[in-house]
């Protein structure tokens, strides 16, 4: 079914009739013998802030390298037209799409160091991306990109235009790709996950910053993406794609609040940035929460599993002699038997080099952690090894922390051949056992990673985390990389792994709206210090610190939950 999702009432666009900017017309696509786009239709007009959302797989960003011609290894268009004003480029070569890229369309992609060059200067791959597009003379080149940094937002932008990546924070890398995007001067920018690794706070910035340069340029947007937060608040129309298909088309307050769909309702229902967030009670009324096991009267939790006391981590510096950088602060926090408990804050907070200190990754320059009550960063030897099987990681990344030439098998026993536990027949056992802790059926012990999906990846990690049967899980943004779908059964199962086996949750996290749904007390980082703790009640009805207000606000889609 065809769905026009073009903007009709803005007053950018002229009334009347007007011919799209992007008109994409039962567009097919295979890869091989195997079709994974089926019929997908839309219209994006001059001054449109259009979404696309959906789940990993649903064809969100098969529909953009289709409209880009960069579809990889076999993918092949096999259907359908995709006109940029009246050319179609469903069936143009190379040559012809070299002179659509990047002039006419414009894109930001999702991870920034995969796009950029580490070994080549910023400045030099914008000057790069401005060759490409026509501008000529090196002196010149050099002034476009030094004008387009700033344009992005970049501050200093002649000094940076002779950095390199790496010297660039996560969210100024993400303005650089801006910066490359906007080269061209194209009618149509395409945003594909733009913001998904960033901070809330640093992701609002860049968001912010990309709809004023939209804005000021008059420039069409096409925004990719599975937070339905940051597509309520950013777009005037949605896409709601699944399988392959367009499902659903509306505007935010129609996709929200009214969806016709029965997976539209499941990704709005899932979607805890959208509504979870902010709850539906009045200011002077206490925010709902998990029911804590361990808390008292007062609402503290208790008796701790982990204590963390006057926390200090310094790191030297490179190339200075005897210089430091204090990356944590006197940090003390409790963690209450069986209950979660989420460090937050942005991305330098400090939070994960706590993290990595109670898991004895890193050695604390002064203070301690204990597990319980006693010190796992004081302890040597056997003591330190028996601690240490008492608290077990998962992290982000499950792909990049789980080795991809082991078995799942091979990956959920190694901490038991690593502490010697059990004979060959009953590490296999055992490895059954932990995959029906995890929802994951038997047969999957002999696959590889690269065979499982992203959630199934992540079920594994958890599995591997639980081997040794620990008393505390440190979750290291265990959840920030999933689709909202995948997401919400991840967070059900720790939540049930928790009432099941009396688990204790370090939840690391700069996503408040997940702590919203699976927390007990907060701890708030910044610069290394604690500037605010609390139970979620306290923390999202009335925070204190000027900085958690500002976390809260920043949380997508918080206009909409009420």
């Amino acid at each position: 079914m065809q769905q026009d999702v073009s903007v009709k009432d803005q007053p950018q666009v002229p009334s009347g009739p007007e011919r799209p900017l992007l008109k994409v017309r039962d567009l097919e696509v295979a890869f091989g013998e195997e079709p994974v786009l089926h019929g997908v239709s839309f219209n994006l007009r001059r001054g449109d802030r259009v979404a696309i959302v959906g789940q990993s797989g649903s064809g969100k960003s098969t529909t953009v390298a289709a409209i880009l011609g960069l579809l990889p290894g076999t993918g092949r268009i096999t259907g359908g037209s995709i006109e940029v004003e009246g050319h179609d480029l469903a069936g143009a070569s190379e040559e012809q799409m070299r002179r659509f890229r990047g002039r006419r369309i414009g894109l930001v992609p999702q991870d920034p160091m995969s796009n950029l060059n580490p070994s080549m200067k910023v400045g030099a791959q914008i000057a790069d991306a401005l060759a490409a597009a026509g501008h000529r003379g090196k002196a010149n080149l050099r002034r476009r990109a030094v004008a387009l940094m700033a344009e992005a937002g970049i501050p200093d932008a002649d000094r940076r235009y002779g950095q390199y990546p790496h010297e660039f924070s996560g969210g100024m890398r993400q303005r650089v790709l801006i910066a490359i995007s906007l080269a061209g001067e194209p009618d149509l920018l395409i945003a594909d996950e733009p913001t998904s690794a960033l901070d809330v706070t640093v992701q609002r910035q860049i968001l912010d910053h990309l709809q004023t340069l939209v804005e000021a340029r008059g420039t069409s947007l096409l925004f990719i993406t599975h937070d339905l937060g940051v597509a309520a608040d950013r777009t005037d129309r949605i896409i709601v794609m699944a399988d392959g298909r367009v499902v659903e088309a509306g505007s935010p307050q129609e996709i929200l609040f009214e969806p016709k769909e029965d997976y539209t309702r499941r990704l709005v229902g899932a979607a805890p940035s959208v509504l979870a967030s902010v709850p539906d009670v009045a200011p002077d009324q206490p925010v709902p929460a998990p029911a804590d096991p361990s808390s008292d009267s007062s609402g503290r939790t208790g008796p701790p599993i982990l204590q963390v006391r006057d926390l200090v981590k310094d790191f030297r510096l490179r190339g200075q002699r005897g210089g430091t950088v204090r990356a944590v602060s006197g940090v003390s926090f409790d963690v209450g038997r069986g209950s979660t408990t989420a460090v937050v804050g942005e991305s330098g907070s400090g939070k994960t080099t706590v993290a990595r200190i109670i898991l004895g990754l890193e050695e604390a320059s002064s203070g301690e952690a204990l597990i319980d009550s006693r010190s796992i960063t004081s302890s040597r030897g056997r003591t330190r090894r028996a601690l240490r099987r008492k608290v077990q990681p998962v992290f982000q990344d499950p792909y990049g922390s789980l080795d991809p030439t082991y078995s799942i098998e091979r990956l959920i026993d190694e901490p038991l051949r690593v502490f010697r536990v059990g004979d060959r027949a009953a590490r296999r056992a055992r490895v059954a056992q932990l995959l029906d802790h995890v929802a994951l059926p038997r047969a999957v012990a002999q696959r590889r990673p690269n065979e499982l999906s992203g959630g199934q990846r992540q079920r594994v990690a958890i599995a591997r985390a639980l081997a040794l049967e620990p008393e505390l899980l440190i979750c290291d943004e265990a959840v920030s990389a999933l689709d909202v779908l995948v997401q919400e059964q991840v967070l059900e199962l720790l939540a049930e792994l928790q009432d099941r086996l009396s688990l204790s949750y370090l939840f690391i996290t700069h996503d408040l709206a997940v702590v919203r749904q699976i927390a007990h007390h907060v701890v708030v980082m910044k610069s290394g210090t604690v500037v605010e703790e609390g139970t979620v009640d306290k923390v999202f009805s009335s925070p204190d610190a000027e900085y958690t207000k500002e976390l809260l606000g920043a949380i997508p889609g918080a206009v909409f939950a009420h």
